[in-house]
């Protein structure tokens, strides 16, 4: 039996605030953006990823003070190139840090507005093995990966 981990609830202030953050300026993917009388959340995807965020009102947030979650990790195949479409995007991201010369052991660091922080760990070999295999239809199409 699989057992696969697939959402991580992210606990923050504003949900609109946290939307235009995580899809506009970090480039995640908003799956839904769900408002109803009792609850009002919304789940993004990071490109590539086979988990994603979810955020708002939901069971279990209420437990979490915003911005207590700290050092979820994503991966790249290159920090260089990710840390600079961040930067491009208006988020502060932190200075790349090689703690290991190996593969794995560069990475760089950025925080959310409400203060959740996320590690950003290179790993080249995604670049030609990535976790979840691309479609080869919309790669060819010019589709991001």
């Amino acid at each position: 039996m699989d057992w696969t981990l697939e959402v991580i609830v992210l606990p923050i202030r504003d949900l609109d605030r946290s939307i235009a953050f995580y899809a506009d300026q970090v480039g995640f993917t908003l799956d839904h953006h769900t408002v109803t009388e009792q609850i009002q959340f919304a789940q993004l995807t990071p490109r590539g990823s086979g988990c994603s965020i979810v955020i708002g009102n939901v069971p279990g947030q209420a437990q979490m003070e915003p911005g207590s979650i700290k050092g979820l990790q994503l991966v790249v195949s290159d920090a260089e190139a990710a840390r600079k479409e961040l930067l491009s995007r208006g988020v502060e991201a932190g200075e790349i840090m090689v703690l290991d010369e190996r593969d794995g052991g560069t990475m760089f660091t950025f925080d959310d507005p409400d203060g959740n922080s996320w590690v950003v760990q290179q790993i080249k070999a995604r670049a030609e093995k990535p976790l979840i295999p691309r479609d080869p239809e919309a790669a060819a199409a010019g589709e991001p990966e």
